[in-house]
């Protein structure tokens, strides 16, 4: 299994990245997907998940409203729209997928590895 994370860069507070993790080697029309990220001198945190289906999103309120997630399940891709962004979204991205959403980060079977954001002031 293979999630390889991308779209990451540097861009001022206010502005938009939008992130793609391609996976290969898993059904992935059968696995939730979730984007987290790791600040510097911070824990691994959700960002977003999407049900198999993407009918179904979880997001926290520190990206509530500016973040969007998203799938194509025919291309095997998850994806994750960063609008109106803040310094303090600072961080590296992941994406990792697991049969169901869980709220517990070290649960999720695959991870990619992950691609920087900066967001500078």
């Amino acid at each position: 299994v293979q999630l390889q994370a991308s779209g990451g860069g540097s861009v001022q507070a206010g502005g938009s990245l939008r992130l793609s993790c391609a996976t290969s080697g898993l059904t992935f029309n059968s696995y939730a997907m979730g984007w987290f990220r790791r600040a510097p001198g911070k824990e691994r945190e959700f960002v977003a998940t999407i049900n198999w289906s993407g009918g179904s999103t979880y997001y926290p309120d520190s990206v509530k409203g500016r973040f969007t997630i998203s799938r194509d399940n025919a291309k095997n891709t998850v994806y994750l729209q960063m609008n109106s962004l803040k310094p303090e979204d600072t961080a590296v991205y992941y994406c990792a997928s697991n049969r169901v959403v869980t709220m517990a980060i070290r649960s999720w079977n695959y991870w990619g590895k992950g691609t920087q954001v900066t967001v500078s002031s």
